[in-house]
């Protein structure tokens, strides 16, 4: 697993959740890091924060999914998305986004459903967003706004599952 986050506490609170269920982690605090590690480690899954220094996790999702070596990797969004940036990631391939911020519970569910349609060969499996109800299939971005942080209505986006539907 890579966890990819410019922000030290979220990338260690991240790592010491996962590590705890037996994952194995490394980190990297942007994307261009991420880069650079990314075929020495040879991850599971990556998560990305968006916004980060050098290189943010849109543009290295889209590098990730236009490498052959990486095109498979499910990767998972952990970030405070606003609704361009959900759309934008969809349009690169991300596969999952959890909305900061999160319970570690729902961080697990998140990775565990990634990492078992991986091992299932779920590749065209819809892109699925985890809230307070856990891992599911999201409906049309157009139909699930996402608030930006200081909206008001912080934990209501955080349940609001975000994605897109029919491929």
């Amino acid at each position: 697993m890579l966890v990819v986050d410019d922000n030290k506490v979220i990338r260690q609170l991240i790592r010491v959740n996962l590590e705890l269920e037996g994952f194995e982690v490394v980190t990297a605090a942007d994307g261009a890091e991420c880069l650079d590690v990314v075929h020495q480690v040879r991850p599971d899954l990556i998560t990305l924060d968006v916004v980060m220094p050098r290189l943010d996790g849109l543009r290295t999702a889209a590098r990730l999914r236009g490498d052959p070596r990486t095109r498979r990797l499910p990767l998972a969004i952990v970030s405070a998305c606003s609704q361009y940036e959900v759309e934008a990631a969809l349009d690169v391939g991300v596969d999952a986004f959890l909305a900061k911020p999160f319970e570690p519970t729902e961080l697990i569910a998140l990775v565990r459903q990634l990492v078992e349609r991986r091992e299932t060969g779920s590749d065209d499996a819809a892109p699925f967003g985890v809230g307070a109800g856990g891992p599911a299939p999201v409906p049309s971005p157009a139909s699930a706004p996402v608030g930006g942080a200081g909206s008001g209505s912080e934990h209501t986006d955080r349940a609001q599952r975000v994605g897109r539907t029919g491929g």
